[in-house]
């Protein structure tokens, strides 16, 4: 399996990074490994390479179809379920790879960083385009979010990164954080939601 990361989908956190992007770009995609996946809410504990490890939390797409050039149409086919993910990101690498323009992988894929929480299936939900959820950092809310306010949609994604690469069963989208990312430290307790589903609850070790 993989894991496809979309970057700056939320307009409100493009502006918080200082990194402006129209509704006219295409997505951008970076991947993660299978090794950093984070199941069944275990600790995160934090690496030594980094002391600026930020939470990003997202919506994530559980593809259930093989596909290649998959249209926007069909799209809903090829997904069943969702889950809420927090992308793990090295901040204090990322701008200096930015600066550089490195490629992200080091600050983005490291061990651990995609924590995933059990799946709910999509028909559970009214309208996966307009999906409230939100993150709670000790006990208070630090970040919400709502489909509706993708960049781009769930289906627009499928269709544009299947045009690379061939989506197979298991694959994960992680689809974009909304604003209010921030820095984890040890004890520190994550609680995450869709709607009204605590699907998240873990610590930072």
């Amino acid at each position: 399996m993989k894991i496809i990361a979309i970057g700056w989908n939320y307009a409100k956190h493009n502006e918080e990074l200082s990194q402006i992007r129209g509704n006219g770009a295409e997505p951008v995609i970076f991947m993660k490994p299978d090794t950093a996946l984070l199941r069944e809410n275990k600790p995160f504990f934090l690496p030594s390479f980094s002391d600026e490890i930020h939470y990003e939390a997202e919506i994530v797409v559980r593809i259930c179809k093989m596909g290649k050039n998959i249209s926007q149409k069909f799209a809903p086919r090829y997904y069943d379920a969702v889950a809420l993910g927090i992308d793990f990101t090295a901040r204090d690498l990322q701008r200096k790879f930015k600066e550089q323009g490195s490629p992200w992988e080091l600050c983005k894929g490291f061990d651990n960083s995609a924590p995933v929480s059990e799946f709910v299936p999509k028909e559970q939900f009214a309208d996966i385009n307009n999906l409230q959820f939100h993150l709670d950092l000790n006990k208070e809310t630090v970040q919400q979010g709502n489909t509706k306010d993708m960049i781009f949609k769930i289906d627009e994604i499928i269709e544009y990164a299947s045009k690379f690469f061939t989506l197979k069963v298991g694959d994960l989208i992680f689809t974009g954080t909304p604003a209010g990312v921030g820095k984890v430290s040890v004890g520190d307790r994550l609680e995450g939601y869709i709607e009204d589903r605590k699907l998240i609850d873990f610590e930072i070790a």
